[in-house]
C-alpha cells in the first residue's frame, strides 16, 4: 500500500477558540465541501465530538454513490483532533487538524494521510485523485475564509 499525504496551511484573522468552534460543529463539513460532491451527514445531529465519535457520510465521486463512515480517533480541543476513516472510498484516510494559536491569528492545519484501494493497480488513478483533492481543499479554505471573516 502506498499512503500519500496531502498538507495545507491557511492562516485565519480569528482567535484558535472561535476556529475551533466551528471545525467542532460537524455540520460545518456539508459547508465547507463541494456541492458537486452532494455530501450528506447520515448520522443524527448533533454529534457530540470526543474521542469514538462515529460519523457517517454520503458523498458522490464521480458521480458515484459512497457511504464513508469516520471516527474521532483523537480529541484535543482546542488543538487538534484527528478523523479516520473506518469505511468509504479509500484504503486509508487519517485527517490531522491542528489549530496553532498566534494572538488573534490562527494557523490551521490539515495533514491527511491517505492511500487509494486496489493497489497496485488502484494507484494509476492516484494523479486524478490528488488533483480533486487539490480542488477539494482549496475550496474548503475559500468557504472557511469567506464564513469566518464575516462572524
Amino acid at each position: 500500500m502506498i499512503v500519500h499525504t496531502l498538507r495545507t496551511e491557511q492562516w485565519i484573522e480569528r482567535p484558535r477558540s472561535e476556529v475551533f468552534a466551528f471545525f467542532s460543529d460537524a455540520s460545518n463539513l456539508e459547508r465547507i465541501t463541494p456541492a458537486e460532491l452532494r455530501f450528506e451527514i447520515l448520522s443524527p445531529q448533533p454529534i457530540d465530538m470526543r474521542v469514538g465519535a462515529l460519523i457517517d457520510y454520503q458523498l458522490h465521486l464521480a458521480g458515484i454513490p459512497f457511504k464513508w463512515k469516520t471516527e474521532i480517533t483523537d480529541w484535543n480541543p482546542p488543538f487538534s483532533f484527528v478523523d479516520t476513516q473506518l469505511k468509504g472510498p479509500y484504503k486509508q484516510w487519517i485527517h490531522t487538524h491542528t489549530f496553532e494559536d498566534h494572538g488573534d491569528r490562527t494557523l490551521i492545519v490539515d495533514e491527511v494521510k491517505w492511500a487509494l484501494p486496489l493497489s497496485p493497480l488502484g494507484d494509476l488513478a492516484y494523479p486524478i485523485i490528488k488533483w480533486q483533492l487539490g480542488r477539494i481543499f482549496a475550496h474548503r479554505q475559500r468557504v472557511i475564509e469567506g464564513v469566518l471573516r464575516s462572524t
